[in-house]
């Protein structure tokens, strides 16, 4: 049983990961690209979680302080919120369609979408890539899991505040309004 601990957080965000690849073909030509750095800093806060996530040797003790009791029950807990939080991802972008793109951009004809997960929040794919590494952080139990996801929520807030300005500036008035009905990432809060 205790590979099954050790595997399937790995396995769930590798086939999220593999997912989100296959899914980025297909998508509209798109007009407007943010700079190359902004992109490059996005990945390289990605790729700091990631390895403070893999590796449980980093030599900083204070990561691998419990903020939790580590239970079955922080696991599971956090498992479940992790898979929920995906599949929210999932069911944006899938609602989304032709005007996803990894990186913020405007699409030819590019469409503003309010229903579905977006009549919840404006950025649900954000929402719910989060929620999937605060249910990381319950699992392990360890700071390093709250060191992630706040470079996790650094990194899609800079993103967020570049495509709510790009947003505002392609759809004028309509998004405003669709702004100020829907919460950015929390429903009804944030």
């Amino acid at each position: 049983m205790r590979w099954f601990y050790d595997f399937f957080f790995p396995v769930v965000w590798i086939v999220f990961l593999v997912y989100w690849q296959v899914m980025a073909r297909n998508v509209k030509t798109t007009q407007r690209l943010e700079p190359a750095a902004l992109r490059i800093t996005r990945m390289l806060l990605f790729l700091i979680a990631i390895i403070l996530l893999s590796y449980p040797r980093i030599p900083i003790p204070w990561l691998y302080w419990s903020f939790l009791t580590s239970s079955v029950w922080t696991f599971y807990g956090g498992a479940i919120i992790t898979v929920g939080g995906l599949l929210f991802a999932i069911w944006a972008r899938l609602h989304l369609g032709r005007n996803w793109s990894r990186s913020v951009t405007i699409k030819q004809d590019h469409e503003l979408i309010v229903s579905g997960p977006y009549a919840l929040v404006r950025h649900p794919i954000y929402t719910g890539i989060l929620t999937g590494f605060l249910g990381t952080a319950i699992a392990t139990t360890q700071l390093r899991g709250l060191v992630v996801l706040a470079l996790i929520f650094i990194a899609l807030w800079a993103k967020l505040r570049l495509e709510e300005q790009w947003m505002r500036e392609h759809f004028g008035d309509s998004y405003g309004a669709y702004s100020r009905r829907v919460a950015a990432l929390v429903p009804f809060i944030l």
